[in-house]
């Protein structure tokens, strides 16, 4: 047993957490199925690990079969009812678990940082973000809008009806465990859909502080749910189940292809948003410092775990020097630590493999040539901190300039034209966001034709707001988590075609 679950028992083949020992209070994680907090059928838990200590804070229950089918079960008998509720009263009951969120933003963001790791006040933010969320498609919601389509007969009426697609599985990331929970779950529930809620292994307690929100607001049972556990076995479960109608997944491009197969052979829609590797594209035009303060603090914001944190930066040759001694400016004032400490402005990364991963990637560029100009190794030997890394004339060749990163690492490469950027900002077949800084009206116009991305942002980093589309192209899968569309998605068109009897 690892010298960090040495104080844990053993139940079965679980290995229980005894007593928690930090002065921050962590829950045991239940399941949450037809409206009733429950154990596992079988009682077994696993361990949840603080990554800024890399020790065991608690458990969550390990969900089985039986728990899943009591789930599909739970979400086909709601939406049977949820999907007659009118978009007046559903909106209603999201708007007061909003509010109740950020009533208890202290304590959710607590959790977020205990069991992912990042600042606490990106923690609170992220709950903020979270209410305002659930807030937008309370709205939008309510004007799930049809249409009538002018019939070729005048005793006919062609009606087209919007209506809920049925009970949804939501599969969710550790990176943003709160937020992107949010997303799923309230789109799917003010469309009139029910859900089954599954978390990332690592972060499973503040996901239930949305379904606790959503329950104290009067959500009916059963409407959403709540399972943990492997994520292979429960999609391998519940993404063929005849009673799931919708699959929505945010991670990696592997695991996403591997669950669109599988919903695809079932005839399940799917939602995928999937893995990026975000270019920057900074022209000689640009306003450097302002640029660099911007897209320093959107690399290592969350320990550059976002799916589209700025990677490849790609600076115009004459800037490139300029720009880079102003982005090392802001990436060395960052205080690595603990992010329950108001010092923190960087925390740890959320686990090993993410630790073990940058060491790979940075040793790799540098053995093809790249220049370490900052950070570039693991900072002490408890938790897992890795440094805010910046590597300059990186090779196309280097894993990190092919692999997403997923961490605190920025690559630099100097262009010499617009067509020469363009080229590498689509060299790879993935394309989630880009960011690009000028002044030049013609270079942005032709940035907004040629980027081959679902997200640019220019001159600024403004993504990912409820109200705006979120999504990616090519590998970066399909669909969108954002504005208007993502309500789309929980959506199924009917035609119903009437002639005078």
């Amino acid at each position: 047993m690892p010298a960090r679950f040495a104080h844990l028992r053993v139940k079965g083949s679980e290995m229980i957490m005894s007593a928690t020992n930090s002065k921050h209070s962590y829950p045991d994680t239940l399941l949450y199925v037809g409206g009733e907090w429950t154990e596992a059928a079988d009682g077994r838990f696993y361990p949840v690990v603080n990554p800024a200590t890399g020790e065991v804070i608690g458990r969550a229950a390990d969900a089985t079969p039986h728990d899943l089918e009591r789930a599909a079960a739970a979400a086909a008998a709601a939406f049977q009812v949820w999907r007659t509720v009118p978009a007046l009263e559903r909106s209603r009951i999201l708007r007061t678990a909003s509010s109740l969120l950020r009533e208890r933003a202290e304590r959710t963001a607590t959790l977020i940082t205990l069991e992912q790791g990042k600042p606490r006040s990106e923690a609170i933010a992220e709950v903020r973000v979270a209410a305002d969320t659930i807030d937008w498609f309370a709205e939008e919601g309510r004007r799930t809008y049809g249409r009538i389509v002018p019939a070729r007969e005048f005793t006919t009426q062609q009606l087209v009806i919007k209506e809920p697609i049925g009970p949804a599985l939501v599969l969710t990331p550790w990176n943003f465990p709160l937020n992107q929970a949010t997303r799923k779950v309230a789109a799917a529930v003010a469309a009139g859909c029910t859900v089954i809620a599954k978390p990332a292994q690592e972060t499973p307690a503040c996901v239930v502080e949305l379904i606790r929100a959503l329950h104290d607001a009067g959500l009916p049972k059963g409407v959403v749910n709540l399972v943990n556990g492997n994520p292979a076995a429960i999609s391998e479960y519940l993404i063929p189940h005849p009673a799931v109608r919708k699959v929505s997944f945010t991670g990696s491009t592997t695991v996403g292809k591997t669950l669109a197969t599988l919903a695809g052979s079932h005839m399940k829609p799917v939602t995928m948003e999937l893995g990026g590797h975000a270019p920057v594209l900074v022209f000689d035009d640009a306003k450097l410092e302002a640029a660099a303060a911007v897209m320093a603090g959107a690399k290592f914001r969350n320990a550059g775990q976002i799916c589209v944190s700025p990677t490849r930066f790609l600076v115009q040759r004459a800037s490139y020097e300029s720009f880079i001694e102003a982005f090392l400016q802001k990436a060395t004032a960052l205080k690595l630590g603990d992010g329950l400490s108001p010092e923190t402005t960087m925390g740890p990364v959320a686990n090993d493999r993410r630790l073990a991963a940058m060491e790979i990637l940075v040793k790799d560029a540098l053995d093809k040539g790249a220049r370490l100009r900052a950070g570039g190794k693991r900072r002490g030997n408890i938790g897992y901190y890795y440094e805010p890394t910046v590597l300059t004339e990186v090779s196309t060749e280097a894993r990190a300039m092919n692999e997403e990163p997923f961490g605190p690492l920025a690559l630099f490469r100097p262009f010499d034209n617009f067509e020469e950027a363009l080229a590498e900002a689509n060299r790879l077949p993935v394309g989630l966001a880009a960011f690009a800084f000028t002044q030049s009206a013609q270079t942005i116009s032709r940035l907004s034709a040629g980027v081959e991305t679902g997200m640019l942002s220019v001159n600024q980093n403004l993504l990912a707001l409820p109200e705006v589309p979120f999504g990616g192209v090519k590998d970066s899968g399909y669909g969108s988590e954002g504005g208007s569309e993502a309500l789309e998605a929980y959506l199924q068109t009917k035609l119903v075609t009437i002639a005078e009897a």
